[in-house]
């Protein structure tokens, strides 16, 4: 696949000049390539699942290892391999539908007096998993009768390469990659819609002349207090986030949309904290165990806000649920920025120059771009699927990602130590 390999190439090589960066953009373009790849992709129809998951393992493998920093590239990975397996399960216990079920039997499947399958309560239990799916608009067209094909007949040989198209798109192969397609689009779809669908919930956590403190700038957060000024009237609190300052830029788009703010800076966060009625932040990834990976900076207002016992709130997309923990190798890499943000070169030049003991210089700079946020600093998560606790992290894991893909994941990173 000449054309696949460029697409990705291309996404590979903007990873790693960081051109594309940001949770939400990096999850966009994992999707949109992905989707490319199943669609185009050409493997073996007698197991056509496993041939769509080694493809998508070959290039989110290469997709995580351009910027591993970059964890809603990983979940999204994950997020699709996930897809094809409940895609194929589905595919695969569609046909039992109208069956007649035996309960009282846990051998193998037997046949009753009129001929009929009676299936076991290993295939009654496999075809259960599949009725805790939310059913797509694909899989409902699927069950409608075929009403085209039931007034036509053909006696000529012409129309044998007509029959073996239509064959051909109801084959399972074909049916599993249009159903995969589809729920990749309805995943990209979400993606974009996250926004909106978290600013939805604003009116039931901010009241009337609250002040809500925030960090840093974040679009989730923005899109958040202004739909919750359209009916509220409050203040926001913004800490400057050095040293990139982009509570700077978010103090002016708030002020854009007529919310009263104020900025100040990041070492008053303890000094403001006791004012506030909220800490509403965004945050980098979801790990795990209900800790996150938000900006540097975010770990002292939590301390903060837990000292004056202030809500902590973290709205963030379900794309940024990762299945790792922080102490995995991959997440323990943090993202330092160039020094020339903290200080310029040329007033420091003096203090740049090397010892006269270990031959090392005398001033080091280290600018970190994320901290760590423990889950019993999060008071509650409000996903674009409603709000939930730390505690509920491992729920929702378990419906977005396969334990299978977890594991060859870690055992991947821990090869490379």
């Amino acid at each position: 696949m000449p054309d696949v390999q460029a697409s990705v190439n291309e996404l590979i090589s903007k990873l790693k000049r960081r051109q594309v960066e940001g949770s939400h953009a990096t999850a966009k373009e994992t999707a949109i390539l992905l989707r490319t790849v199943v669609s185009q992709h050409r493997g073996p129809n007698a197991n056509q699942a496993s041939s769509f998951i080694d493809a998508v393992k070959a290039v989110g493998s290469q997709l995580i290892t351009a910027n591993p920093v970059e964890l809603a590239v990983g979940n999204i990975v994950r997020r699709v391999l996930h897809i094809i397996r409940e895609e194929d399960l589905s595919l695969a216990t569609t046909g039992i539908g109208g069956l007649s079920v035996s309960a009282g039997s846990d051998d193998d499947d037997e046949t009753d007096r009129n001929g009929r399958l009676m299936l076991s309560a290993a295939s009654v239990a496999a075809a259960s998993r599949s009725a805790l799916r939310a059913p797509s608009l694909h899989t409902l067209l699927e069950d409608l009768p075929d009403q085209s094909g039931s007034h036509h007949t053909s006696s000529s040989g012409g129309d044998s390469e007509g029959k073996s198209k239509s064959a051909d798109k109801n084959s399972k192969s074909w049916k599993l990659k249009q159903s995969v397609i589809e729920a990749i689009n309805e995943l990209i779809e979400d993606i974009d819609n996250c926004h909106a669908q978290i600013a939805e919930q604003a009116l039931e956590h901010i009241h009337q002349n609250e002040v809500i403190l925030t960090l840093g700038r974040s679009r989730t957060v923005r899109q958040f207090l202004c739909e919750a000024k359209k009916k509220r009237s409050f203040q926001v609190f913004v800490a400057e986030g050095a040293p990139r300052y982009q509570g700077h830029v978010l103090a002016k788009e708030l002020v854009a949309k007529d919310l009263q703010t104020t900025v100040i800076t990041d070492s008053a966060v303890f000094a403001m904290i006791s004012r506030v009625n909220m800490v509403i932040v965004g945050a980098h990834a979801i790990m795990a165990n209900g800790g996150i990976i938000a900006p540097v900076g975010l770990n002292m207002v939590a301390l903060a806000a837990k000292r004056h016992a202030v809500p902590f709130v973290v709205v963030a997309g379900s794309h940024k649920l990762c299945p790792l923990y922080p102490h995995n190798p991959e997440v323990l890499l943090n993202d330092l920025k160039s020094p020339s943000d903290l200080l310029d070169f040329g007033e420091f030049s003096d203090c740049m120059d090397y010892g006269s003991g270990n031959g090392a210089p005398l001033l080091h700079v280290v600018n970190p771009t994320f901290d760590y946020v423990p889950p019993q600093l999060v008071s509650l998560f409000i996903t674009d699927t409603g709000g939930h606790n730390p505690s509920y992290m491992y729920r929702l894991i378990a419906d977005y990602y396969s334990a299978d893909d977890l594991v060859v994941q870690q055992q991947r990173f821990a090869s490379r130590k």
